[in-house]
């Protein structure tokens, strides 16, 4: 297809694969509310919706089935409703998106994170729940009650032990490559049984295939009005967090050359400074038609892909 322009592209983003309305009201939460207080009125929310062909009722059904989950709460105001990212969720929100904007790893110290426990140490319902989230923080279970990784963030492992209820009840330390012994294998062939990375590169060739054209339209075109800015910003970070999130995030030094992750980070940074100034001026306007007081957005945004200004 000859997409001409960023209106075309839009729509045949949004014909071929329509965002899931609730995935996208995540997506919003953690890309455009939290910067600005992390409270939206749904009369907001709903016009934030609205251009990416979400009704009020689809709108009224995820906010109330994230809400159920425990990632939204609500208040009422009279006929009015807010919704908010509750305290004792946030800093869980924070990290992950925090995740999608960090560069890659670089630098690595070649420790790896080792995170362990006997069969009996752990109660069923336990062992699941931590294998469970190990893996979606991009550990690799390498043995039974055995998981590593080559760059764990310690400040989420030590949430992640809490929120399972395994605190206290594992082992974790810090290991390398011993000198001197010539006969074992580097520690750093296990990235090749412990990950299967080939999801992930074919996720972010996909991501970029369809977002270069894009850029491309978007530097030779006229600039993007404001509510246009905001609806390419949105479907950026949800197709780069929709891949972004299952990357172990593994230190470039342990991945197979070219990394697509870093061309589709440099683009996803790339098509992000073309457009966030002009989607602040529209999520300011939406959140301030239902609060005059709303406030602009805190310096995380300024911070995010190494620094905007």
């Amino acid at each position: 297809m000859n997409i001409l322009n960023s209106n075309e592209w839009i729509a045949h983003f949004l014909a071929t694969d329509p965002p899931r309305s609730k995935s996208l009201v995540m997506t919003i939460f953690g890309d455009s509310i939290v910067p600005h207080g992390g409270t939206v009125w749904l009369g907001s929310l709903i016009e934030l919706l609205a251009p990416f062909g979400v009704n009020d009722r689809l709108v009224r059904t995820s906010v109330f089935r994230l809400a159920q989950e425990g990632w939204l709460e609500s208040q009422r105001d009279g006929r009015r409703s807010s919704y908010a990212v509750p305290s004792d969720t946030i800093a869980r929100f924070t990290r992950a998106y925090r995740r999608i904007y960090a560069p890659l790893h670089v630098d690595w110290d070649g420790q790896w994170t080792l995170v362990m426990h006997s069969h009996d140490g752990l109660t069923a319902s336990e062992r699941s729940n931590l294998r469970k989230e190990l893996l979606w923080q991009g550990y690799s279970i390498l043995a039974p009650g055995l998981a590593a990784h080559p760059a764990g963030d310690r400040e989420t492992l030590d949430e992640l032990l809490v929120r399972t209820g395994t605190q206290h009840k594992l082992f974790v330390c810090q290991t390398a490559d011993l000198p001197g012994v010539r006969y074992a294998k580097p520690l750093r062939e296990m990235v090749a049984d412990g990950w299967d990375l080939s999801g992930v590169i074919d996720g972010y060739q996909q991501f970029i295939a369809l977002f270069e054209p894009l850029l491309a339209l978007l530097k030779a075109g006229p600039a993007p009005h404001p509510e246009q800015a905001f609806v390419i910003r949105t479907l950026l970070m949800h197709a780069y967090r929709r891949v972004q999130l299952h990357d172990p995030q593994l230190p470039v030094e342990l991945l197979p050359e070219p990394w697509p992750g870093a061309k589709a980070y440099d683009l996803a940074r790339a098509l992000y400074l073309q457009v966030y100034e002009a989607a602040e001026n529209h999520i300011t306007a939406a959140l301030r038609r239902e609060d005059p007081e709303a406030p602009e957005a805190d310096d995380s945004l300024y911070q995010r892909f190494g620094g905007l200004k």
